[in-house]
């Protein structure tokens, strides 16, 4: 995994000596945004990837990939992010066992610590489906929606599967907001499906992952945490040490700027790097991974903001009226901060991808409910996707892109 981290950090540099243009040269320009950032980069463990894409005559892309401080820091929690492959490793298998992605899925409670589910009210049918998960986890990036996923893949599965396909500097080992061990972890939901008429068409039982995902270094961050809490998300106890990631899941910049682009361009990927589903698939996906909640007509979310989702170009913004589509997943816990987008204006024809993640915990201290996203994390990724598309609109490409592939109709 060194040597590969290692080769991906040299080809950076070369990548972007094909023009004079550098992230960093890119944030010193605005000083007012950024210069707090450049000042430390290591205490807000920065790290960015941004493709260019120019088209050719047959409006084939071309990719041109600049860094910043790709996998300077050891390790960063990944949060939601974890719930686009997921998602698509669901989508896999549903393709494989030949069930439809809005059939009823049921999940049974096989042991203590599980929970089922039989009823989605925010359903039209009323019932639960991959389909509806998946809208959900695009969405409002929902938790149980990505935990009913991860128990029908499974974690060997999931893991094996996206190692098999290139993407290995990543370990999916735990569902979201459930205080489970890690060998509760391991085992995953009995799930049926049903068909048109109610019967079960297919009946997954129980699986147990065997295999350790967990690195043998420990990943300690911070300066301590609360615990003893009934909240999940705070304690009530300070314990005066660094906390404990090594049993956490973790999905690095790269694997996951790949995979994104996996999904925007299957044929310009590895074939290895590529996930077999179907065009109906790829159609839904850019679908839900670009629409607005306010748009959605089922699920509805009334009482959510437009760009709930979007965190480059419009931050936390409960007023922004978003006018470019945001092909994204988004993540934030522990203070981490993440996006990672392909960002389309279909009027003036720009197109580009974007990943990044800071860490937003001024008091180094996890589970106390007071990390720093609305003065760090979320107005730094606002500017810097601000900053990116100024750029793209100055940027000079060989011919304005055909973007057709990518337009949605959001009223079905």
């Amino acid at each position: 995994m060194k040597l590969r981290l290692l080769s991906l950090l040299l080809a950076l540099p070369l990548m972007a000596s094909a023009q004079d243009f550098s992230l960093e040269k890119l944030m010193q320009s605005k000083p007012e945004q950024f210069g707090r950032f450049l000042e430390n980069p290591a205490k807000y463990r920065i790290q960015i990837l941004y493709t260019q894409i120019d088209r050719d005559k047959k409006n084939h892309p071309h990719f041109r990939t600049y860094g910043y401080r790709v996998n300077a820091e050891p390790y960063f929690y990944p949060a939601s992010t974890v719930k686009l492959p997921t998602s698509l490793m669901a989508l896999e298998k549903l393709k494989k066992l030949g069930i439809p992605r809005n059939a009823p899925m049921l999940t049974e409670a096989g042991e203590p610590g599980q929970t089922a589910v039989e009823r989605d009210t925010t359903a039209t049918s009323g019932l639960p489906s991959v389909e509806h998960y998946i809208k959900k986890i695009l969405l409002v990036s929902d938790n149980d929606a990505f935990n009913r996923l991860y128990e029908f893949v499974g974690q060997e599965a999931l893991n094996d599967g996206l190692h098999a396909k290139g993407y290995k500097d990543l370990r999916l080992v735990h569902r979201l907001s459930i205080p489970l061990s890690p060998e509760q972890n391991r085992h995953t939901n009995p799930v049926r499906f049903l068909d048109e008429k109610g019967n079960v068409r297919y009946r997954q039982p129980m699986a147990i992952g065997t295999k350790n995902y967990f690195p043998a270094a420990s990943l300690l961050l911070g300066k301590g945490y609360m615990t003893g809490g009934a909240n999940f998300y705070g304690g009530e106890t300070l314990v005066d040490k660094p906390m404990d990631f090594t049993q956490k899941n973790y999905f690095s910049l790269p694997d996951q700027h790949e995979i994104l682009k996996a999904i925007l361009f299957p044929d310009d990927v590895d074939k290895q790097k590529r996930f077999d589903i179907t065009p109906d698939d790829y159609r839904f996906l850019y679908q839900y991974m670009s629409e607005l909640p306010t748009e959605s007509k089922s699920p509805k979310y009334p009482n959510i903001w437009p760009a709930v989702c979007k965190f480059f170009i419009y931050g936390a913004e409960k007023d922004a009226k978003p006018t470019l589509r945001i092909f994204n997943k988004i993540g934030g816990a522990y203070g981490f901060t993440l996006d990672n987008a392909y960002i389309v204006d279909f009027d003036k024809g720009i197109e580009f991808m974007l990943t990044a993640v800071i860490y937003a915990n001024e008091d180094e201290i996890f589970n106390d409910d007071k990390y720093d996203y609305e003065t760090v994390g979320y107005p730094f990724l606002k500017y810097l996707g601000q900053a990116v598309y100024d750029y793209e609109l100055t940027r000079q490409r060989p011919r304005r892109p055909d973007l057709t592939r990518f337009r949605v109709s959001y009223d079905k």
